[in-house]
């Protein structure tokens, strides 16, 4: 399953489905909905949500989802963790289209 995200500000993001429901999760949106909206309004609290959720795995505080979910092999994740794709790099676009959004005043959609 994929995730498309629409701002009238932005272009279209599609997350895949580990990472979107994670995302969502982390901004209290239920990922089970099959469209939901991120007001204008709530954007501010998404974005700090995320980036709490960033700056807490980058310090070790919380555990990365585990590889199955991700869809990696956690043998090999051990041995390369610098091709490990942080939290931080995989929500930058979203992070980056909600404060697109906000500024211009408009909703984020899925």
């Amino acid at each position: 399953m994929l995730y498309k995200f629409k701002s009238r500000a932005t272009s279209d993001l599609i997350m895949l489905e580990p990472v979107g429901r994670r995302v969502l999760e982390i901004i209290g949106k239920s990922p089970d909905a099959p469209q939901g909206i991120i007001t204008a309004e709530q954007i501010p609290a998404a974005i700090a949500a995320l980036q709490k959720a960033v700056q807490e795995e980058e310090s070790g505080q919380v555990a990365p989802p585990a590889a199955a979910e991700a869809g990696a092999d956690p043998a090999q994740e051990a041995q390369e963790p610098s091709e490990r794709v942080w939290l931080r790099q995989r929500v930058a676009p979203f992070i980056e289209m909600l404060q697109t959004s906000a500024a211009h005043g408009r909703e984020v959609v899925w």
